[in-house]
């Protein structure tokens, strides 16, 4: 687990999913599912982020922090997931769950995870 307060990875498409890679955590090509692409479709349109197939910043915290752009809160939607944590997206209106990798970035899950999305090079 990182002991970081703010925590970025860098997402990307990859036979059509999107997933990521982390050094720190070893994971490699962990992908989003059930729901999280969507949630990341919509927010990487709403946010103009150019090339985002090929990639962009996902910057995220159990904290609140200047400039977020989205704000999942842990949700109890009961469903045959029966590891990993569902979050819902109240400015879109989506679910999404998140797979045990997410403990690889905090001990529990937590309440509510803030999200900013930004092209890989500012």
């Amino acid at each position: 687990m990182l002991d970081n307060s703010i925590m970025v990875i860098n997402p990307y498409k990859d036979k059509g999913m999107w997933v990521f890679d982390d050094d720190a955590t070893g994971l490699v090509k962990e992908p989003f599912v059930a729901g999280i692409p969507e949630i990341i479709e919509g927010l990487l349109e709403e946010t103009n982020i150019e090339n985002g197939e090929e990639g962009f910043k996902l910057i995220f915290s159990s904290d609140s922090f200047p400039g977020f752009q989205l704000r999942l809160v842990k949700d109890e939607y009961n469903h045959s997931f029966t590891h990993g944590t569902w979050y819902k997206c109240e400015e879109v209106d989506m679910r999404g769950w998140l797979c045990p990798a997410l403990f690889k970035y905090f001990k529990t899950a937590p309440e509510e995870i803030y999200v900013r999305v930004e092209n890989l090079i500012n």
